[in-house]
C-alpha cells in the first residue's frame, strides 16, 4: 500500500494554494482552526485536501463578518457540545444573529444607493448649466429641473447655503471675480 504523505502539501504549498500567507496557516493552527494531518520526517506540518476546503470555509465566515475569535469560538463550542442537537442549535443561533445583521447593512445600504441615486439624478442636471454660477449658488438652484432649495441631502451638505437674511439669488462667477479684484 502506497503511502498517502505524498498527495500531503505542507504549509507553503497550502498556502500557495489558498491564496493566503504561511503566518495565517500557522494562525488557523494557533487558533485551534486549522490541524496539520501528519508531520514530515524533517517535522514539517502536512496537510491533506480537506485543509484547502476548511480555509475556504474560514475565508466565507470571515466575509459574512465573522472574526477569527467568533469562529474560534463557536468551533469551541460546537465540538464541546453534549449533543448534535445542542451544538447546531448554537450554531444555528449564531448565524441567525449574523442573518439579522447583515440585513440590517443591508436596508442600511439600500437607503445609501437610494441617497446616492438621488444625488447623481440632481447632479447629472446640472451638466447642462452655464458656467457663469459659484458652486456657492447650487444650494439654491431652480434651473434644470430644480426646485429651489430642494437639494439632495448628500449634495445639499456640499453645496453652501446662504444664511438666513442673506440674499439667495444667484451671483455670476465673472461678478466674483471682478469683486475679489477690487
Amino acid at each position: 500500500m502506497k503511502d498517502d504523505t505524498d498527495k500531503l502539501l505542507r504549509v507553503g504549498e497550502l498556502a500557495k494554494a489558498v491564496g493566503k500567507t504561511v503566518r495565517a496557516m500557522h494562525l488557523y493552527e494557533e487558533l485551534g482552526l486549522l490541524e496539520p494531518r501528519a508531520r514530515s520526517e524533517g517535522g514539517f506540518r502536512l496537510y491533506g485536501p480537506e485543509a484547502v476546503d476548511r480555509i475556504h470555509w474560514i475565508v466565507k465566515l470571515q466575509a459574512i463578518g465573522f472574526t477569527l475569535a467568533e469562529i474560534q469560538g463557536f468551533v469551541k463550542d460546537f465540538q464541546g457540545g453534549v449533543s448534535g442537537r445542542e451544538a447546531t442549535a448554537r450554531v444555528r443561533a449564531l448565524f441567525m444573529e449574523k442573518q439579522a445583521q447583515i440585513r440590517e447593512q443591508i436596508m442600511q445600504l439600500q437607503v445609501i444607493e437610494n441617497d446616492l441615486n438621488e444625488a447623481v439624478i440632481y447632479l447629472d442636471s446640472c451638466q447642462g448649466c452655464t458656467d457663469e454660477y459659484a458652486p456657492s449658488a447650487c444650494g439654491t438652484c431652480d434651473h434644470h429641473g430644480h426646485q429651489k432649495d430642494e437639494v439632495p441631502p448628500l449634495f445639499a451638505g456640499l453645496s453652501k447655503k446662504p444664511r438666513e437674511g442673506e440674499e439667495k439669488d444667484f451671483v455670476p462667477v465673472t461678478v466674483l471675480y471682478r469683486e475679489g479684484n477690487n
